[in-house]
């Protein structure tokens, strides 16, 4: 090991068994510990201002506070009428904070982001393992500053904690590697599980990579080898199969709906709308294939597009590069090589992830790269550093190659970058102009390198991790100044040419830049706001039965004045109520925080009803759950396209009192061949029941229907 506290081997790893550790030089825990407390600073600070942030999944986690079975199948209301449309783990942790904090801004992100964190800190371990301290703080500092995470990590979607759990299993993976460990194998194969827990079949595209890396490079004989990795496939089936076999066995009468299902099935759920209908784009119920608008046309330069390449591929050449020179170093190495086993484990990550979000003709969403970004930031902390290795312990052809290697890499990831800082040109103008001032001084710095002396050969390298880190980091400390808030979040300023969740773009100057300024129809135009749910006779988007449009504030923009001080049931709940509009009805994407009138209205005899509203579409339903604390009925779940209630269920439930209210607008209009219950349920209520208009909301007072 050099006085760097990197090994000493040119291609950066020992072979086939482990070597003593040696110490790391002083300085490493000092750096890892600023690393840690940076990275906690930009996921934490100002993290209340994003309010609810998915009041989709805000109003689960509220749920899942007040109720023990709500909490187990991620419910999206207490009384337990339908779940959301993913598997529930994610939720388990924000519905716990919620049970000791109380229902606020707070509870529902800080989960989030001390799972970024702890990702960022057993990434370091993870790479530095096998590579040393040098090129786990690169790999951390890189998925700290990708802006992509440091929108994940401050925001309530399942991602953060999918993120953590499979970077946990790839440290679990090298552990395995080292020893040839079953105990290790398995520990990585449940935590895939319980990946699969949180977000589905997204958590299983790094199976096939974990299990021909072990086949490929552990130290045992191919038989035994062959059985670990069914012991750990086992593991992964325990793991992530016991909810969803609970959940099949339970009779449909004693448990919520499953949400995103036709089929009231966690099984339908797993292998269409969320699993190989992603792939496929057959998602019965859906809003439509391919991202619609928002994540640029399936193919193979999808990830460096106008929508996607600011969120996750600033480094993305270069450690698609890395990982082709780090495997030409490792050349005819043993078949247990660690340097070259741990460039295909995250290569193979990247890779096959990437490669499937690429193609998929289903929805895919900007944020879903977050997944790419710790196979990037390894690759790119592994790559570098063996390439500086190389340029002293190699020999002098090679030595010459990794030189000419590294100077490369830094000039495409100078010119990448200011390509990206270019379609958002108008945002810090210069900064553009320093990466390639820096980049004109790094390469030629780094082409001289092996001819200089260390003390002169490292500002070079500085000046190069500059040019390579001040663009995402520049764009990740904008994500983390400005509040998120919605279905479809997004990180940096919008680029030009993009196209934001709302049709409109995303505003970028003032308090609401970074949002939405339109809203989505499903159509990939600027929306009008219809939901195709309204009741004949109102106006669209709207509840209004007197024709005239709404006039609340549009999709995404923040309420003046940041967090409110007064407190709703569950707990104080005026930071997370930033996130929502007020005035009018919610819709597909956006939730809307109802007025004092209306949340009146609502609460009034809330105690006689099981629902004290019902309304289409679940984000239509957070915003006034979120806001009264009481369960409200999302009919038809996200899209309002589930058959839950049918139409004889729904007036059951009116018959028997068990709703009060039913709230106008919301949902979606063209399903992909989804349920019409709740048109029908819509349509009904607007023939039987009298309407009046609250805050811009038709209601309609379906207590009046109750029998005996």
């Amino acid at each position: 090991m050099d006085n760097t506290g990197n090994p000493s081997h040119p291609t950066g790893a020992s072979t086939a068994s482990p070597t003593p550790a040696r110490p790391d030089p002083a300085w490493v825990r000092p750096a890892l510990a600023a690393l840690l407390l940076a990275t906690g600073l930009l996921y934490l600070w100002g993290l209340g201002a994003s309010g609810w942030a998915n009041s989709y999944y805000a109003a689960a986690a509220q749920a899942g506070s007040q109720d023990w079975t709500a909490f187990f199948y991620g419910s999206s209301d207490a009384a337990n009428s339908i779940t959301v449309d993913k598997t529930p783990a994610s939720l388990w942790l924000m519905a716990l904070s919620v049970r000791l904090f109380g229902l606020n801004s707070w509870a529902l992100l800080v989960p989030q982001a001390l799972c970024g964190v702890a990702t960022v800190g057993l990434l370091y371990a993870a790479v530095r393992r096998w590579y040393g301290p040098v090129a786990g703080l690169i790999a951390g500092v890189v998925l700290a500053v990708t802006p992509v995470a440091t929108l994940m990590f401050r925001f309530n979607n399942p991602d953060a904690l999918l993120v953590l759990l499979l970077v946990a299993a790839a440290y679990a993976m090298v552990r395995a590697l080292e020893t040839a460990s079953t105990r290790w194998l398995v520990l990585a194969g449940t935590l895939v599980g319980f990946g699969f827990l949180t977000k589905m079949l997204q958590a299983f595209l790094v199976l096939p990579v974990f299990a021909a890396v072990y086949l490929v490079a552990a130290p045992t004989t191919p038989g035994r080898r062959l059985r670990q990795v069914l012991i750990g496939g086992l593991a992964v089936v325990v793991a992530a199969g016991w909810w969803v076999l609970v959940v099949e066995l339970v009779p449909a009468e004693h448990r919520p709906y499953i949400g995103g299902s036709q089929s009231d099935s966690v099984l339908e759920l797993t292998l269409g709308y969320n699993g190989l209908g992603r792939i496929t784009g057959t998602e019965v119920g859906s809003v439509g294939g391919g991202g619609g608008p928002f994540s640029g046309q399936a193919g193979p330069l999808r990830m460096f597009g106008t929508q996607v390449g600011g969120q996750i591929s600033w480094l993305l050449p270069a450690a698609l590069i890395l990982l082709v020179a780090g495997l030409a170093l490792a050349g005819r190495a043993a078949r247990t090589d660690r340097a070259r086993a741990g460039l295909l484990l995250w290569g193979g990550w990247l890779l096959v992830t990437g490669g499937i979000f690429s193609y998929m003709s289903g929805i895919f969403h900007e944020y879903y790269t977050v997944a790419l970004a710790p196979a990037v930031a390894a690759l790119v902390g592994i790559g570098a550093t063996l390439l500086w290795q190389a340029r002293t312990v190699a020999s002098r052809a090679r030595r010459i190659a990794s030189t000419l290697v590294l100077a490369g890499t830094v000039a495409v990831t100078a010119v990448w970058s200011a390509t990206l800082l270019g379609r958002t040109a108008e945002w810090y103008p210069w900064l553009r102009t320093a990466v390639l001032a820096g980049g004109l001084i790094a390469v030629p710095a780094l082409l001289l390198a092996h001819r200089l002396v260390r003390r002169a050969a490292v500002p070079a390298l500085l000046v190069g991790a500059a040019v390579a880190l001040v663009g995402p980091a520049a764009y990740a400390m904008q994500t983390a100044a400005t509040p998120h808030t919605g279905a479809i979040p997004a990180a940096g300023p919008q680029a030009r040419g993009g196209f934001g969740p709302g049709g409109g773009g995303r505003i970028t100057a003032g308090p609401d830049a970074g949002r939405p300024s339109g809203r989505f129809d499903g159509t990939g135009r600027p929306g009008d706001g219809r939901s195709g749910f309204d009741p004949p006779g109102t106006s669209a988007g709207t509840g209004r039965t007197d024709g005239r449009p709404a006039t609340g504030p549009a999709e995404g923009r923040q309420v003046p004045g940041g967090a409110a001080s007064d407190q709703v049931r569950g707990g104080p709940g005026a930071a997370g109520r930033t996130g929502a509009n007020r005035g009018g009805p919610g819709g597909l994407l956006d939730s809307r925080e109802p007025s004092a009138e209306l949340r009146e209205l609502l609460e009034r005899d809330g105690d006689d009803y099981t629902w004290i509203a019902a309304t289409v579409g679940s984000n239509n339903a957070s915003g006034y759950q979120l806001a009264t604390g009481r369960p409200v009925m999302a009919v038809g779940g996200f899209n309002g396209s589930d058959p839950s209630p049918t139409l004889e269920q729904f007036q059951r439930y009116v018959a028997e009192g068990r709703i009060h209210w039913f709230v106008g607008g919301g949902g979606f209009r063209n399903t992909n061949g989804g349920s019409s219950a709740s048109s029908e349920i819509a349509a009904w209520v607007a023939a039987n029941f009298p309407a009046q208009t609250v805050d811009e909301v038709s209601l309609y007072d379906v207590s009046s229907g109750r029998q005996g």
